[in-house]
């Protein structure tokens, strides 16, 4: 009976729409900021070899290597927010705020409701000492899911960890 479905008019035409609004859902979750912090490591990219590399590198925490493979890939997919997200968070992880925060800056040009750029940008202002810099990433996180996705209760639980440790830190 299920294959009798799809050859009759409204069985094609109903398929055709649980396509379309498959389609449709996934572009609104990319739009919406997928490519790191939480959408998982490889969301994103054109699908090449480099990048593909870069992300098995940040998975295995080889941070120089994925820097390495990411920086021509943005030169040359200057448009890719996921790219300069995880160019941004090799970057942070490696230590080197300066050119994280540069990517992570490009990241939000292109896509401004970038989820994952605005949990890692407030994570390497939790580094950098700034957490008035960090909550704002989260205001903005909370603005664009509505305080429901997973990147703002990870920048929400970074900053409560941050402000904690803070205020038990021995006094000098």
């Amino acid at each position: 009976m299920k294959h009798l479905a799809h050859h009759t008019p409204w069985g094609a035409w109903r398929a055709t729409a649980m396509l379309a609004m498959g389609a449709l859902a996934t572009s609104l979750a990319l739009a919406a900021g997928g490519g790191g912090g939480g959408a998982g490591l490889g969301a994103g990219g054109d699908g090449s070899p480099e990048y593909l590399k870069a992300m098995e590198a940040i998975e295995g925490e080889q941070w120089a290597q994925a820097i390495a493979l990411l920086e021509p890939y943005v030169k040359r997919a200057r448009n890719d927010a996921d790219g300069h997200n995880w160019l941004a968070y090799a970057y942070r992880k490696s230590g080197r705020l300066e050119p994280a925060f540069a990517h992570y800056r490009r990241a939000l040009q292109i896509a401004p409701t970038h989820l994952g750029a605005h949990e890692y940008m407030g994570e390497a202002y939790l580094q950098a000492g700034q957490p008035d810099k960090a909550e704002y990433h989260l205001r903005e996180l909370a603005r664009i899911c509505d305080s429901r996705c997973e990147q703002y209760g990870d920048l929400k639980q970074a900053i409560a960890s941050y402000r904690t440790k803070l205020a038990t830190a021995p006094k000098s």
